[in-house]
């Protein structure tokens, strides 16, 4: 039994050790950025943001940056096991103006090269780097075509940007670094994002879907995504792109419905006419009209298991809390 008991004390120390790596994360303060760094930090790593202000309540150490100026604090890199690039401007936050789409693309790319810059000549380099990407990589249809990760990447802005994006990322991986691509739906949380806006009208009994409705939705619950994260981090056969998004495909239509009956309210209006989002918010009125079904396959032959793999289910969940 005292055997036992060593045993038992050797492992949780080792786990423990092996856990205490720094995570570097840019985009740290954003939705995503902050419920991952409770979760690493919940696991035991320890976590520093890239950050362009300092934050004297914040928990974790910050490291000050401006990819604009081609600034950044080199302490950053000293202790970081992995970095995880999440920063990036809303996309849909404005119109998209000529000059609001290059601040779209530069936010995403430019930092990266200023990561690239220091690594290249560092003595000692982190063992992954993990960036974000998005669904908006694969062309948008309303057919039973499913985009896998070998799919190429879609004409238009969306998918230009995510190009792009990635491209950069692989450079990363140029210098033989493990690089992982996540390509992600829409994020579900109770704190914002997408569902946020989406609920406010069903809340107010008005609920409808946009457009066709026929447009598919991939997404994904926040606590399933930072999993994904994790196990990007730990998992050393983990490599290239990776769809985040759920097993489920819900149409726009069929995903306003369920969070209405989840919420207890009607859904009876009539779809919102394209030409109504196309007067409000021009171009960027693709994020609310175009979609695509995309695969998760990949993600779940590598092992990974979901938490929340039904939208219903995932919906309880948030609001119940």
């Amino acid at each position: 039994m005292p055997v036992l008991k060593f045993e038992r004390a050797f492992f949780c120390n080792f786990s423990k050790i092996y856990r205490m790596k720094t995570i570097l994360i840019t985009g740290g303060t954003g939705l995503v950025g902050m419920h991952l760094s409770q979760k690493l930090t919940e696991k035991g790593y320890k976590v520093a943001l890239l950050s362009r202000r300092k934050y004297n309540d914040s928990q974790y150490e910050t490291y000050l940056w401006n990819p604009e100026k081609s600034e950044i604090d080199i302490k950053a890199f000293q202790t970081a096991h992995c970095i995880i690039h999440l920063a990036g401007e809303n996309i849909g936050e404005k119109r998209w103006t000529a000059i609001r789409k290059q601040h779209i693309i530069d936010s995403r790319v430019k930092p990266i090269g200023l990561i690239l810059n220091y690594l290249k000549d560092a003595v000692i380099k982190p063992e992954c780097f993990i960036s974000a990407s998005a669904t908006g990589y694969y062309e948008s249809n309303l057919i039973d075509k499913i985009f896998d990760e070998s799919a190429s990447a879609a004409k238009g802005f969306l998918g230009e940007t995510c190009q792009k994006w990635e491209q950069a990322a692989d450079s990363i991986s140029d210098l033989g670094i493990r690089t992982v691509k996540i390509r992600t739906g829409v994020v579900l949380s109770a704190k914002g994002g997408a569902l946020a806006k989406m609920t406010v009208p069903v809340k107010l009994g008005i609920g409808s879907s946009l457009g066709s409705g026929k447009q598919y939705m991939p997404w994904i619950h926040i606590d399933d995504l930072c999993d994904v994260y994790i196990k990007a981090i730990e998992d050393v056969k983990i490599n290239g792109a990776y769809n985040a998004v759920c097993p489920e495909h819900v149409t726009n239509k069929e995903f306003t419905k369920i969070l209405a009956q989840v919420l207890h309210k009607p859904f009876f209006l009539p779809a919102v006419p394209a030409f109504v989002l196309k007067a409000l918010f021009g171009q960027m009125s693709e994020i609310l009209l175009k979609g695509n079904r995309v695969s998760s396959e990949k993600l779940q032959n590598a092992g990974f298991i979901f938490q929340f793999p039904k939208l219903e289910n995932a919906l309880k969940n948030i609001f119940r809390k």
